[in-house]
């Protein structure tokens, strides 16, 4: 993407610098779709290629002066396509997803969606069945939270996908990920903190979801939130399972011998070896691709910068999602479905 010398200036203040990490991820999502819903239509492939920034960069930014500089880069990109106007291709809504073919019964294809009716109509069916099957959830879909379960279900439905959900208590975190990890067929794992819970309370829960990843190769979405974060060693188990995926010394030998005796079969037929280093590799390669967190932490005081410093994975490592305040129309909403069950 190049930039204008007149943007120079202002991109050296940029809060988020674009990286190789970053454009990765742009790469990874973007060929996660079939050539075949772009085939004779550019327009939808660049849109395609904005959403994917919009993912990526936006979705992180907090600053007014963040964004507009974000639109500039974005306005500066998009004159590489002269054909194409820059309305048409940020023409909302801009929202690609893969489970909406999954729930109409197809196979699970990145499109664009047909528009936030059908969109919504889908996320109702979901939530139903949701509260039929798991536990009752009193969930208003507005579009802003339509949005967020979108963005969350796909940073979550990727290998090595891990999401950092950033908003004040009460704005949907924890309630928007259950639906999606539900959307996507991934249990999801909670830990239960008591006056007792430590490190190593943790640490048997951590060795709980890693066998239900890496042995039984289940999908699992682990919640945490920055108030279950009792004592900061926590978030060096975290930081490890972020960037390594694995914590060292997380099972005793007669424990790990037992782990990759069980997973001898499978990974065989991946095409690993039968050594104790080739079973290692692929129990902790499971791991990461069935395996993954969504920290769900707020931005008041000072406890998330000075976390997001000591521990670099939780920013490096993570997509993330940040919660702004809800619009006047969403909270008219809310407002009005709880309103209408009073009798006055």
């Amino acid at each position: 993407m190049a930039l204008s010398p007149q943007l120079m200036p202002t991109a050296l203040k940029f809060h988020y610098q674009f990286n190789l990490r970053d454009f990765a991820k742009i790469i990874q999502s973007m060929t996660q779709a079939s050539s075949k819903i772009f085939a004779n239509n550019p327009l939808s492939l660049v849109r395609f290629w904005a959403h994917e920034c919009h993912r990526v960069w936006l979705d992180r930014l907090i600053f007014p002066s963040d964004v507009e500089l974000y639109k500039k880069f974005m306005s500066a990109g998009m004159k590489e396509f002269p054909d194409l106007k820059e309305d048409a291709i940020l023409e909302a809504p801009l929202i690609f997803t893969s489970f909406v073919t999954a729930c109409e019964g197809h196979e699970p294809a990145y499109m664009p969606i047909k528009g936030m009716d059908h969109l919504k109509g889908i996320l109702e069916q979901k939530l139903a069945e949701y509260n039929e099957q798991v536990a009752s959830m009193d969930l208003v879909l507005f579009d802003e939270a339509i949005e967020h379960i979108t963005r969350i279900a796909r940073i979550v439905e990727q290998p090595v996908g891990n999401a950092l959900l950033v908003g004040v208590g009460g704005s949907g975190k924890q309630s928007l990920s259950k639906l999606a990890a539900f959307i996507l067929g991934q249990e999801v794992f909670r830990i239960l903190v008591t006056s007792n819970y430590g490190s190593e309370s943790l640490k048997e829960d951590i060795r709980s979801v890693f066998i239900k990843a890496g042995v039984q190769g289940s999908q699992q979405l682990f919640i945490l939130t920055d108030s279950q974060i009792v004592q900061d060693k926590f978030l060096v188990f975290i930081n490890d399972i972020l960037s390594a995926g694995y914590i060292p010394d997380l099972f005793p030998k007669e424990d790990l011998d037992g782990i990759l005796g069980k997973i001898r079969s499978a990974a065989k037929a991946a095409g690993y070896e039968d050594t104790p280093n080739q079973l290692f590799e692929f129990f902790n390669n499971r791991i990461r691709a069935n395996l993954h967190m969504g920290l769900c932490f707020s931005p008041v005081g000072q406890t998330f910068r000075m976390r997001a410093r000591m521990f670099p994975g939780l920013i490096n490592c993570t997509s993330m999602d940040y919660f702004h305040d809800w619009p006047r129309d969403a909270l008219v909403g809310v407002a009005e479905r709880f309103v209408k069950e009073i009798e006055f």
